[in-house]
C-alpha cells in the first residue's frame, strides 16, 4: 500500500526509485500501482517525474 498523503508519497516513491527501481514503470509494475495515479497526485504539489534523474523533482 502506498501513502495517501502527497508529501509522504513523494518521499516513498523517490526512495524506491533511488534505491530499488530503474524507472517509474518498473516500480509501478512491481508494486501493482497505476503510474498515472502517482503522477497526478504528485503534480498536485508541483512535482513531476524526471526520467533522467529517475526522481520526482
Amino acid at each position: 500500500m502506498i501513502p495517501k498523503d502527497p508529501v509522504m508519497l513523494l518521499s516513498f516513491v523517490n526512495l524506491k526509485l533511488r534505491d530499488y527501481y530503474g524507472n517509474l514503470e518498473m516500480l509501478c509494475e512491481d508494486l501493482d500501482i497505476d503510474a498515472r495515479e502517482i503522477v497526478d497526485k504528485l503534480s498536485n504539489i508541483d512535482y513531476h517525474y524526471d526520467k533522467e534523474k529517475n526522481q520526482f523533482v
